[in-house]
């Protein structure tokens, strides 16, 4: 079988050249999933579609020889599966039945129940565990609880995950309750992934940065604790990647808090402070700036190096800061890849 770089990185492993894959590498950025997108109709039917979002899946793999390919899906799927409504709004984004109260709370499906909605998922991970090259590391994912909470409780992206705030200061019960159903949820959901044949997981908490002192510990360190070692009693030695987004000084100790084999690094986080921080206790992944993908050039290229020369003396799984986004240039890409792989 050929050597997975990222397995090795994940391992502890530190290697003259960085493996690399993208935060939303499957996506809007590439004219191949735009054609596969319109064939799908919508957004949730590609989703839904095993052999079309393992198409989107390997798109960026035949294109760049990435190395990793992560799961082509939606950390709202989760919610769904438990019996929320979920709807897309063309140029704004996602929509859900929100959580206000008890009565929203007990209408949810129990966390058993959300295989019957996500077994399309699991199809797709079987296709790609076959179709993916053998160089080529299969990254399952779930959004963290707290993420996932902020858009059920919310029924959308805000800006200051406001709603959710609200919830848990005036209800913690309810709040607590619906933490708890995705927390056990999203362990369900990433073992059956493993099951069909992801590598490794990563756990998305995209709004971890709004929790600040004891909520944050409480919110998105110790749910994630609790989702790495149940994973890990399911499935020993399963790698699992955490990418609590803006955690800024939490960064530091978050390995050893939650158990997980890598800490993804958003760009607001300087290379060298995290390589003195953060890199000493394991793997990291990441953190170019996005925004260098749509502007390239020069800059794009030293700050490529830059981030490699930071890391290079521990486990470094290059990465963005943050996901790729729809008006990134697709040349930038290989130019990225260059800079890293020489």
């Amino acid at each position: 079988m050929a050597e997975k770089t990222i397995l090795k990185a994940l391992a502890g492993e530190t290697q003259a050249v960085p493996p690399v894959w993208l935060m939303r590498q499957a996506g809007r950025y590439l004219p191949e999933y735009k054609a596969t997108r319109a064939k799908a109709g919508d957004f949730l039917t590609l989703c839904y579609t095993p052999e079309l979002a393992a198409e989107v899946t390997l798109q960026p793999i035949r294109r760049y020889g990435f190395d990793g390919a992560i799961l082509f899906a939606d950390i709202l799927l989760v919610p769904q599966a438990l019996g929320a409504d979920l709807w897309f709004v063309t140029g704004e984004g996602p929509r859900l039945s929100t959580i206000d109260g008890p009565a929203d709370f007990d209408a949810l499906k129990p966390a058993g129940a959300i295989h019957e909605t996500l077994s399309p998922v699991y199809e797709t991970v079987r296709i790609l565990s076959k179709e993916l090259p053998g160089e080529t590391t299969l990254i399952g994912f779930a959004g963290a609880p707290w993420t996932v909470a902020t858009y059920m409780i919310a029924g959308r992206g805000t800006p200051d995950q406001g709603p959710a705030h609200a919830l848990r200061q005036e209800n913690p019960a309810v709040f607590d309750a619906l933490m708890e159903r995705i927390t056990e949820a999203t362990i369900l959901y990433l073992s059956a992934q493993v099951e069909a044949g992801a590598e490794v997981v990563k756990v998305f908490d995209s709004w971890a940065g709004s929790l600040k002192g004891e909520a944050f510990r409480r919110y998105a360190l110790e749910p994630a604790r609790r989702i790495v070692a149940a994973l890990k009693e399911r499935h020993p030695g399963l790698p699992v990647i955490v990418f609590p987004r803006e955690a800024g000084e939490f960064y530091e100790g978050f390995h050893a808090a939650t158990g997980a084999d890598c800490v993804a690094l958003d760009n607001s986080v300087d290379a060298d402070w995290a390589a003195a921080h953060v890199q000493t206790k394991g793997c990291v992944q990441g953190n170019l700036d996005p925004k260098l993908m749509v502007t390239g050039g020069e800059a794009l290229v030293a700050e490529t190096k830059r981030i490699v020369r930071a890391f290079s003396g521990g486990p470094h799984i290059f990465n963005l800061g943050h996901g790729i986004t729809p008006d990134a240039n697709p040349e930038n890409v290989h130019r990225m890849l260059e800079a890293i792989r020489g």
